[in-house]
């Protein structure tokens, strides 16, 4: 397959850098275009809950994305789980919310334990914790499994990093990080947090995921998968 087209669809600037890292490392054949409306986390601040309104703007964009011929598409933003799947319903394409693969890989850890596991994540964008925490259930659900999560919210962090502060940024998901370590494995819930993740394992000593290596890797295989079934 010859330089596929992906679309990341992007609700923050800052999640730009990590994804096309990830591409880079994981799958430089793909072309990926960026689309951005960095005006969606803020209404969705501000009204407090996904409208109809915010729905129909994915709508909108995976549709985009399709007529400009993409082979798949990765949104970036993890507080929009519900708009991602109302969009993806629409469009006859792979489709993926950032942090459903990475859920995958933790519960497949969880699932190697014979035991219930606990999970830990660092979640730098408060609105997003919700639905993350809805789409995890619905997975574990799916797939039968029992686990126990613990959440930290080091609240400063992303707004450090959107003012350019990243060692503020990184020593405040470090101590987040360090209240998981009781944990059998740790995800970083957001992709502007991804350059921590081998940071985060030397200082717990636990597996750490990060939502744009495992979305990278799922998003390849589906898209290959699909070139090659009639």
């Amino acid at each position: 397959m010859n330089a596929p087209k992906i679309a990341l669809i992007h609700a923050t600037p800052l999640a730009i850098r990590p994804i096309e890292e990830a591409f880079a490392r994981l799958w430089p054949e793909a072309y990926c275009m960026n689309l951005l409306d960095d005006s969606l986390s803020v209404d969705l601040a501000e009204a407090g809950e996904i409208t109809g309104g915010l729905t129909d703007r994915f709508h909108s964009l995976t549709r985009y994305a399709e007529s400009a011929g993409v082979k798949g598409v990765l949104f970036t933003c993890s507080a929009f789980g519900p708009a991602i799947d109302a969009a993806a319903a629409g469009v006859d394409l792979p489709t993926f919310k950032p942090n459903e693969a990475m859920f995958g890989e933790a519960l497949g850890v969880c699932a190697k334990l014979g035991r219930t596991g606990k999970i830990g994540m660092v979640s730098t964008f408060a609105p997003s914790v919700s639905s993350m925490k809805e789409e995890l259930r619905e997975l574990a659900a799916k797939l039968n499994l029992d686990y126990v999560l613990k959440v930290e919210c080091p609240y400063a962090a992303l707004k450090a990093l959107s003012e350019g502060n990243v060692d503020i940024h990184d020593t405040l998901v470090s101590k987040a990080a360090q209240e998981l370590i009781d944990c059998d494995v740790i995800m970083l819930g957001q992709f502007s947090t991804s350059h921590m993740r081998s940071r985060v394992e030397a200082e717990t000593r636990r597996p750490v995921l990060s939502s744009p290596d495992s979305a990278v890797k799922l998003l390849r295989r589906s898209v290959e998968h699909s070139a090659t079934t009639p």
